[in-house]
């Protein structure tokens, strides 16, 4: 079956990315530790045997450390966060392909075995999610294009996962939950790990 991980990031600008970590280290360091999950995010997603689309949030055309990599990348379309997310959908969709799973760049506790979990629980289920610690969600897989799924959101608030899962439910539809992961937000989020490799 044709697959695409498709991973939605931001240009790495300082004072336009981890702002709310930025409060309590500065934009500099948020800055920098946005680029090491971005390097984190490269490196598990590479390992994982399925096309591979970057969609980012600012200017497609600036440089950035990704550009080292063989992973093409395109802008985000639409206003909010649900809209730009299902645009991406119907046009991995329209590109036929079968399993599409989406990812954000700032949970650095996930893993390649995680990706490939979640297409795999694709071969068997409607959906797939990965719950984020705040209410949210770090990965969402289907097999066919649902947009309702994408609505009536608050985004970035608490209930996000459980609203998801109820359209889910509402739908009818098999689904699969990936392990409880935490997404970098705050300083708090940050393992001892990354606080070492940036250097707080």
């Amino acid at each position: 079956m044709r697959s695409l991980l498709m991973i939605f990031a931001k240009v790495p600008e300082a004072g336009k990315v981890k702002t709310r970590l930025a409060e309590t280290i500065g934009d500099d360091k948020a800055l920098q530790v946005y680029l090491t999950l971005l390097q984190h995010t490269h490196d598990i997603a590479a390992k994982v045997e399925v096309d591979k689309l970057l969609f980012y949030e600012g200017d497609v055309e600036s440089f950035d450390m990704l550009d080292y990599y063989r992973i093409p990348k395109t802008n985000q379309q639409g206003d909010g966060l649900g809209e730009r997310m299902n645009n991406a959908f119907i046009r991995s969709f329209s590109q036929e392909y079968e399993k599409v799973i989406i990812m954000g760049s700032d949970c650095y506790e996930l893993n390649t075995e995680i990706i490939e979990q979640g297409f795999k629980d694709l071969d068997s289920h409607n959906f797939v999610i990965g719950p984020a610690a705040d209410g949210g969600y770090y990965m969402l897989g289907m097999r066919n294009l649902e947009s309702s799924v994408f609505e009536n959101k608050t985004w970035s608030g608490p209930d996000v996962f459980l609203d998801t899962i109820l359209d889910f439910k509402k739908l009818n539809a098999t689904y699969s939950i990936l392990p409880t992961l935490s997404d970098v937000d705050y300083e708090a989020d940050m393992s001892d790990e990354l606080k070492d490799e940036v250097g707080i």
